[in-house]
């Protein structure tokens, strides 16, 4: 079956159900939040409506996840490879049982979707053995590139995003990175070359700088790629974010005039909601001179201030245009940073395509927890 013909069946499954409990961590969920939360409208309630857990191992969240739960008509979406990861796993613990002991054997078949390998693993034989509706995490596809797979899809079909028009945007991007070998029409390849041209020259930490609050998760998943791409051998940029022009009010005067070891890479989004500030009688706070300009106008002006301000401070500043954000250009956005990131990381010297690092903490974990064979 098609990923996104899964991705429909499940999204009709769920339609009915009050939540939908995503359970991930790292890119099996991300990709997933970083769209969502870029399309989303934050202030309707819509049903399903998405929760996250497996991400952390908090037992205040679980606690509260669990009481919000009771007596509500939910379902489960975890996505794992191996079934094991320690935060998913718990969280799966915690939510299989309470959805089991709420609807039973029968009912638990219409409300968990598993998304695991194709063959082995624990979530794969759980899911064979109670016959749940099932999709695959690529064996050649790492967690933080998967958006674009089941792993992404699925959860963001029963959340309401339109999944062709996401993948339509990755698509063309595909075909414009790979056609066009030259920085000057290749935003990947230009992009990369920035990157480690900022490198290169002592510039070590990344500032991935948004003015639109929407992008925070992009944000999220921008540094795990990044991070986990390049970060290995005593290399690679240290990726960080700010989200502005909040941030201008507490990390400002850093980047402005900090020690110069940054370089920044502004989101700037074209078009947003028409809203043209209002004129006062009174003038008390000083805008009646905006009144009649669009918001989004003022927006943008404060971006470009703010970048011609970090550039004459020392900062190299790089930015992305986005026409507006939907699903085609959010699929466009996030596949050309996938791009960029193994051109990028091939440039350095490094596999962007493995993450050894990251099993330092869990051997150290399980040791203290006594697990057995640790």
């Amino acid at each position: 079956m098609k990923v996104d013909g899964l991705a429909a069946i499940v999204a009709d499954a769920m339609k009915g159900l009050d939540d939908v409990i995503v359970i991930g961590i790292g890119g099996s969920y991300l990709g997933f939040r970083s769209v969502l939360a870029a399309l989303e409208n934050p202030f309707r309630s819509t049903k399903p409506r998405i929760h996250f857990a497996g991400h952390h191992l908090s037992s205040g969240y679980m606690k509260q996840l669990l009481d919000y739960l009771e007596n509500r008509s939910f379902g489960i979406i975890v996505i794992s490879k191996s079934g094991t990861t320690t935060e998913p796993a718990v969280a799966f613990r915690f939510l299989f049982d309470r959805l089991h002991r709420q609807y039973g054997a029968e009912g638990v078949k219409k409300r968990v979707v598993v998304i695991t390998d194709e063959k082995k693993g624990t979530l794969r034989r759980l899911a064979d053995d109670l016959q749940l509706q099932s999709g695959v995490v690529p064996d050649d596809v790492g967690g933080r590139y998967s958006v674009f797979s089941a792993v992404g899809l699925v959860p963001l079909a029963v959340a309401g995003v339109d999944v062709k028009a996401l993948l339509g945007g990755a698509e063309q991007a595909m075909l414009h990175v790979r056609e066009k070998y030259n920085e000057a029409t290749n935003p990947a390849l230009a992009y990369a070359a920035y990157r480690n041209s900022c490198y290169r020259s002592g510039k070590k930490i990344e500032l991935f700088a948004s003015y639109r609050p929407e992008l925070q998760y992009v944000a999220e998943w921008w540094k795990q790629l990044f991070g986990e791409s390049e970060g290995k051998e005593n290399k690679g940029v240290y990726p960080a974010s700010v989200q502005l022009t909040t941030d201008l009010h507490s990390m400002g005067q850093w980047i402005q005039e900090g020690e110069r070891t940054i370089f920044e890479t502004v989101i700037d989004v074209e078009n947003d909601a028409s809203l043209k500030m209002l004129k006062a009688e009174s003038d008390g706070d000083g805008l009646n001179y905006l009144a009649g300009r669009e918001l989004n106008e003022i927006n943008r002006i404060a971006l470009r201030a703010t970048m011609e301000a970090h550039r004459s401070g020392g900062v190299p500043v790089a930015e992305f245009l986005v026409p507006e954000l939907n699903a085609h250009h959010v699929g466009a956005l996030l596949y050309t940073f996938e791009y960029a990131c193994g051109i990028s990381a091939y440039a350095l010297g490094v596999n962007p395509f493995d993450q050894p690092g990251v099993e330092a903490y869990k051997k150290n974990m399980f040791r203290m927890l006594g697990k057995p064979g640790a």
